[in-house]
């Protein structure tokens, strides 16, 4: 990789200035930043620049990176399940066949942009419109604490799916034959002890971060040496170390690097797009197919047996296009398959549908609660495993979040009142691990409108104590004992001032500062010891 250049494209204040100037607006907004990305692209195309190689080159590794960390991500074990595999390709193979007869239906009729497509090219075109965001399903999940969710994995599995159905085609669309040295690319499955033993002996900062770029730089280069596609050496070289314990927390250091790198490739769209009044009005009517989509996986995530909530949480989710359709878009572009203009609708439409999904994803449990009724009706009567009734075994104390300030919590109020405590969480390992320990916890989200009725009705929960991972998920959940009239005392976590206020105000009866009541902690222990 040529780093001149790269030095020189980041030099270049005035693209940063206003990459930077409209992610912030989006992000102020309540949009995700590479909205604004996009849109400076169209702004910097519009003023006269064009994307040159430089920024092409950063283009390049925010997408090698993408798929580097989708490949540390894989989970085999949810990957393999019948509600994340069938969902998935039920989900592409009905989209894609649709939506591509109505774009050829479209191009028969002449319309403009619409009259240069085949049924081939209306194919790809439908093919990149089946995926979701997988970069704005990620940055939402965390953001609300919930990647662990039963939704949150599904929503994860069914989008590494669909990625992995893009990387197949990136590999294809290339159109070369591998050569007979890429046999040898075999010995990285053997070779993957040393791997993981390199990674072991990084530790947790900077070599941890240069070792994810030299495994996701030298895969892409030894799998283009090979005669395969670049990019899929970079999502295989994620493969190879993802059962690696500390692939987790690579990926969530590289998840900076990455965006930053990706910037290059939404600027990159805009820029090499040809901005006309046809792309911006297709784009724009492309927005509530969506909806089209949505309802769809909703279906078919009840069909195969998943709760109403879990599918429409899921579903809300997955509500929107995704960056890995544009660089389908791209690749078609660069083979002569589509248009230039292709490049500018499909922009559109990702932005436009970031700008639906957005709010959607903040108000979702309350439009599972408002119209409870209605999704209900598509629920299949056979209980699932995340759905049967909970046992609490009489416990009056419940302690909701198992992380580490929940089991902190949950020792000391073991060592004070026994076996009437009880933890509950949604991370189905962080449970088996508790009651391995002996701890007695409980899968359930106190967020989930269903929570209470899946609880026995005769539970004699007195004290709920909220330690759930941000401020958010604790308002959910004291909204939904609201709901369900809990008379109790209720005590809850907080980090700032303003946070303690606004569970106050929800109905907490007990707010905890954890940084102040960390210190005071730490006060009283120091004191309690016996001088030297």
């Amino acid at each position: 990789m040529d780093f001149e250049l790269v030095a020189i494209a980041l030099g270049d204040i005035a693209w940063i200035s206003l990459a930077f100037s409209f992610g912030l607006l989006a992000r102020l907004i309540g949009l995700p930043p590479l909205v604004g990305f996009l849109v400076t692209g169209f702004m910097l195309n519009v003023m006269g620049a064009t994307s040159g190689e430089m920024l092409q080159k950063l283009a390049d590794l925010g997408i090698t990176l993408l798929l580097f960390t989708v490949g540390l991500k894989l989970n085999f074990k949810v990957l393999i399940r019948p509600h994340v595999w069938s969902v998935t390709a039920l989900h592409v193979v009905i989209v894609t066949s649709l939506f591509s007869l109505m774009i050829y239906l479209l191009a028969l009729l002449g319309l403009p942009l619409f009259s240069a497509l085949d049924i081939n090219s209306s194919l790809m075109l439908a093919f990149a419109l089946s995926f979701s965001s997988t970069v704005f399903v990620v940055k939402s999940l965390e953001e609300k604490g919930e990647m662990k969710s039963l939704h949150g994995r599904i929503a994860i599995g069914i989008l590494v799916m669909q990625d992995l159905l893009a990387v197949i085609f990136l590999a294809v669309s290339s159109g070369a034959l591998p050569s007979l040295w890429a046999l040898l690319l075999l010995l990285l499955i053997p070779m993957r002890p040393l791997f993981h033993y390199v990674l072991q002996r990084t530790g947790h900062g900077e070599l941890l971060i240069l070792y994810g770029l030299v495994l996701a730089m030298g895969g892409a280069a030894l799998f283009e040496w090979g005669g395969v596609k670049d990019d899929l050496g970079a999502l295989v070289m994620g493969v190879v170390i993802s059962t690696h314990s500390k692939a987790t927390e690579m990926a969530k250091s590289m998840l900076g690097l990455k965006d930053i790198f990706l910037v290059g490739f939404f600027l990159s769209i805009g820029m090499s797009s040809e901005l006309s009044l046809e792309a911006l009005l297709i784009g724009a009517l492309l927005v509530p197919f969506i909806f089209a989509k949505s309802a769809l996986f909703y279906v078919l995530m009840t069909h195969f047996k998943l709760r109403a909530r879990t599918s429409l949480l899921s579903t809300l989710n997955l509500t929107n296009y995704s960056e890995f359709g544009l660089i389908v878009v791209a690749v078609c572009f660069s083979n002569g398959w589509l248009e230039a203009e292709w490049l500018a609708v499909m922009a559109i439409a990702l932005s436009l549908s970031l700008v639906v999904s957005a709010p959607l994803n903040n108000i979702d449990n309350r439009i599972y609660s408002r119209y409870r009724g209605f999704w209900m009706r598509f629920q299949c009567g056979e209980r699932l495993v995340d759905d049967r009734l909970l046992d609490t075994g009489g416990a009056k104390i419940a302690i909701f979040g198992m992380g580490r300030i929940g089991c902190g919590a949950y020792k000391k109020m073991h060592e004070l009142y026994g076996e009437t405590v009880v933890g509950v969480d949604f991370d189905a390992e962080k449970i088996k691990m508790h009651n391995e320990v002996g701890r007695k916890v409980v899968h359930g989200d106190p967020s989930d409108a269903d929570f209470w009725d899946k609880l026995e009705h005769h539970h004699q929960i007195e004290l709920v104590m909220l330690a759930l991972p941000n401020l958010d998920a604790n308002l959910d959940a004291l909204e939904q004992l609201r709901e369900v009239d809990f008379s109790g005392r209720i005590a809850a976590i907080a980090r700032y001032p303003d946070e303690e206020i606004r569970l106050r105000q929800l109905g907490a009866t007990a707010v905890f500062n954890i940084y102040t009541e960390a210190g005071a902690g730490f006060a009283e222990h120091v004191s309690e010891m016996k001088p030297i």
